[in-house]
């Protein structure tokens, strides 16, 4: 039996800590610094970094300097944060999980570095991705059970928060690379609406899509995050989750070709927390949604795959050889791909917004339901498993969330995916809540 590497600490308790006081900053450094030194060795969820402790340590005193009053300090005053390995952040190179020279790589630190050291955050240090935010997996293991994928592509940020390296992690997700990997370690996972959180300074890897995304232990730590991270954020504009509807938010599960990809376990698991959440007082509602799903499935292809090749096409030219197998095919398949025919799927995604929409509100449905993952982490570390299930949501540029929910007959975790609508992360997070109490309900 694998030892589990699983121990997950609160965002929003370890920064009131730091702030009051009641956590010293230099002790904090130091415990974080021998925690990755004893755990990470077997876990890999952080990108090597020589000189850790003593950039960390300076850190640290430059804040202790700055605000030596505790209520004069920012939100995650000292808090420690996992950055993947596609955001730039200054002092840090940027690998993007390949073997290019970082140099080539190099870009302008991300705006959202910029607002974490505001916030009053450390960087902790780079987290493993998938080869540029695609397919072939970094040796980030799962927490849960190391010889399984943690999913990918910001498996590393993941694994950081499930093992409780840091209780917050940066990620980015293009398809499923942030929703998938925090239903694999059992952590919550926050991927706002597209371009909600700037993604300047980021390694692109397919424009359209890319969108930046958080890792916490719970919707608490998750909410925090996001009202530092996100552009225009409406503090206490959001509804209630007990003012939504009669007993909360209505909730749509979209039936159909899509909900079947899902494997039996889950779809079990799946309609037991149905069950579990119509009994709480939630109204359920069954909508048929993407009956042209393998459709959907392929134009969404078509623009990540043009997109793909087109960043990379001086990369790639000068580089090609450097790059992995996996990385090299997406980029092969994308250079196929017409610019017009991108275009034309683009169009597509477009009458798709308003067919959602459309159903959304034909139904009155405020939520939409799914698994976060087909089901539980595959073994192994050759595949950082399939996105699928966050596969519409991310073509369409909808807020989404995964929470932990319950586990597969193995005892893998599965997520429950909760997504919003356009612009309503305020919402979909305080809706959320009243999800969570039901999930985490003895």
């Amino acid at each position: 039996m694998e030892e589990s590497l699983v121990r997950p600490r609160s965002l929003t308790v370890e920064a009131t800590a730091l702030r009051s006081g009641a956590s010293a900053l230099p002790e904090y450094v130091d415990r974080f610094c021998a925690l990755v030194e004893r755990v990470d060795p077997l876990l890999r969820a952080f990108v090597a970094e020589s000189g850790r402790h003593a950039r960390l340590r300076e850190r640290a005193r430059e804040l202790a300097a700055r605000y030596p009053v505790p209520a004069g300090r920012p939100p995650l005053y000292g808090v420690a944060v996992g950055v993947k390995d596609i955001v730039h952040v200054d002092g840090l190179p940027t690998h993007g999980g390949s073997a290019l020279p970082p140099g080539v790589l190099a870009g302008p630190q991300a705006v959202v570095v910029d607002r974490l050291l505001a916030a009053g955050a450390l960087v902790a240090g780079k987290t493993v991705t998938a080869e540029f935010a695609a397919s072939a997996p970094g040796p980030t293991r799962n927490p849960h059970r190391p010889g399984h994928t943690p999913g990918g592509s910001s498996s590393g940020s993941a694994a950081a928060v499930a093992a409780g390296l840091v209780p917050l992690a940066i990620g980015t997700q293009t398809v499923g690379s942030v929703i998938r990997p925090a239903a694999y370690c059992g952590v919550v996972g926050f991927r706002p609406t597209y371009g909600r959180i700037p993604i300047a300074g980021v390694i692109p890897n397919a424009p359209s899509f890319d969108t930046l995304g958080v890792f916490t232990a719970d919707l608490a730590g998750a909410a925090l995050a996001a009202s530092l991270l996100c552009d225009d954020w409406r503090t206490g504009g959001a509804e209630p989750a007990e003012t939504a509807g009669p007993a909360g938010p209505v909730v749509g599960v979209p039936d159909g070709p899509y909900l079947e990809r899902a494997e039996p376990a889950a779809r079990r698991v799946f309609e037991e927390w149905l069950e579990r959440l119509a009994r709480a007082g939630v109204t359920v509602r069954r909508v048929p949604l993407f009956p042209d799903f393998a459709e959907v499935t392929r134009q969404l292809q078509t623009v990540n795959r043009f997109e793909l090749a087109r960043g990379h096409a001086d990369w790639f030219a000068r580089f090609g050889g450097l790059y992995r197998p996996e990385t090299v095919a997406s980029i092969r398949v994308g250079q196929g791909v017409a610019a017009e025919d991108r275009v034309a799927a683009l169009q597509f995604r477009e009458r798709l917004r308003e067919r959602v929409a459309g159903a959304a509100a034909e139904a009155g449905v405020d939520l939409w339901l799914a698994p976060s993952a087909p089901g539980g982490a595959p073994e192994g570390l050759h595949s950082t498993g399939d996105a699928v299930m966050s596969l519409p949501w991310s073509f369409l540029g909808l807020p989404a969330l995964s929470l932990p929910a319950g586990r597969t007959p193995d005892g893998l975790p599965l997520g429950l995916q909760v997504v919003g609508a356009v612009g309503g992360d305020e919402r979909l997070l305080a809706q959320a809540a009243l999800l969570e109490r039901v999930l985490v309900r003895p």
